[in-house]
């Protein structure tokens, strides 16, 4: 009888265990950020993007940002070297060439992850940028893919720079020229990953450049940004058709903040028969003018500038993004403070200039863009008056694609993309 009452003790013990363990064990749920911080997320998720054209590896990736602090730019920078340095020594030590090559393309992009929260003027950046360039391109040609580095000839005899992919050879296949260029804080590199392997796939010739205020134009010759987009572009067309038979139809791309300079490009300039805001960025200056409240505004308007500054080195302090936002921000628009910064954004607006374009447009859009406003796409649409076909896709977090520039969803977007060519351009 003792036994059988402590063996009910012990069973009844045990499911009083299980049902206590079953009702306080925390939660095991997957995780949809890799930092708290939005900008530290953002930019892990765009190394982690480019997986899908030889650009990163997932493990590599998550090994990496293990040994990083959000707001911390110096450990993002070491963290994201020691990576890029190891598969570097990878690359050298395989004998396969497109073991090497791929290790070399995730090197380049580890590289320029590296040094994307560094101040400008850090003396860590040209080592960093010479070692990302120099990977990429040894890693294009180890894999024996075709490329033509352009120099363009620009204004005060100054240089923008430009690559040409050529696509598969097979002259029945009259596809359009996709002319892409990059954003805010973009390289020319950069848009290998963003679109041409999959474009080169798909049969497209790509045409890639680098403007002012981007890449190599910005560091090596210290040009800012230029609100007058179509000037750069215009520059890099002429010099490709200088040596290239004139494509039947052309497709101009702007990736994040050249969803604004794309469009603008293209108001002014009829050769090309589509534009993509990929995403939209309609109004640069409404989206400045988010970082900044109004108060900020009237002291700086009323001669209180040390307070303005002060109350910019305290949010930097405590903001990772926008400490970034309002660096980036001078070093590319060439301007001395933050304010005025936000200033020389209000040009960067399509109102007045979209009702010039003619072709047919594409708009992309993030339901969840922490940069760009969803509102601006209506604004964008409301615009295009004169275009010959307006198409909008905005992606919501179900899709995945909800992120800024769609980041993380790269074949989502791609799908599209490949879709409405097809419908436009019968390609």
């Amino acid at each position: 009888m003792l036994h059988s009452r402590l063996g009910w003790f012990a069973l009844g013990a045990l499911g009083a265990i299980l049902v206590a363990y079953f009702l306080t064990r925390p939660s095991d749920r997957g995780q949809s950020r890799f930092f708290a911080d939005q900008s530290y997320h953002f930019q892990t998720l765009r190394a982690l993007t480019d997986i899908a054209a030889d650009g990163a590896d997932t493990s590599e990736v998550l090994e990496t940002i293990r040994h990083i602090r959000s707001g911390d730019a110096q450990g993002w920078f070491s963290a994201w070297s020691d990576t890029a340095d190891r598969v570097s020594v990878r690359a050298e030590k395989a004998m396969d060439q497109i073991a090497k090559g791929r290790a070399l393309l995730r090197a380049h992009n580890y590289y320029r992850t590296a040094e994307f929260f560094l101040p400008p003027e850090d003396p860590k950046r040209p080592v960093s940028s010479a070692k990302n360039i120099r990977s990429f391109y040894a890693g294009l040609d180890a894999l024996s893919v075709r490329y033509q580095r352009i120099k363009v000839p620009y204004s005060d005899g100054h240089h923008l720079d430009a690559v040409y992919y050529p696509g598969p050879e097979n002259p029945s296949k009259k596809k359009p020229l996709i002319v892409l260029g990059g954003g805010f804080d973009s390289t020319l590199e950069e848009l290998y990953f963003v679109l041409v392997k999959d474009a080169h796939e798909h049969g497209y010739d790509v045409l890639t450049y680098d403007g002012p205020g981007q890449g190599s134009v910005l560091r090596d010759q210290g040009l800012p940004f230029t609100h007058e987009w179509e000037k750069p572009v215009k520059a890099v067309v002429d010099a490709f058709l200088a040596d290239h038979q004139r494509p039947e139809k052309m497709v101009l791309i702007g990736m994040s903040m050249g969803g604004y300079l794309a469009p603008r490009a293209a108001a002014f300039d009829d050769r090309f028969d589509g534009v993509v805001a990929y995403d939209v960025f309609f109004d640069g200056g409404a989206i400045a003018a988010r970082y900044v409240p109004q108060i900020v505004v009237w002291l700086d308007e009323h001669g209180f500038n040390s307070i303005v500054d002060l109350m910019v080195r305290a949010k930097a302090a405590l903001s990772p993004g926008f400490a970034w936002a309002a660096s980036n921000g001078m070093w590319t628009t060439g301007t001395k403070r933050p304010l005025d910064t936000t200033k020389a954004m209000q040009k960067y607006s399509l109102a007045g200039v979209a009702q010039q374009i003619k072709g047919d447009v594409l708009i992309l859009a993030g339901a969840d863009d922490h940069f760009v406003p969803i509102g601006q796409v209506e604004q964008f649409e409301r615009e295009l008056t004169k275009a010959r076909s307006v198409t909008t896709k905005i992606y919501d977090r179900a899709s995945g694609g909800a992120e800024h520039c769609q980041l993380g969803a790269q074949t989502l977007w791609h799908a599209d993309l490949f879709d409405w060519m097809q419908v436009k351009f019968g390609s």
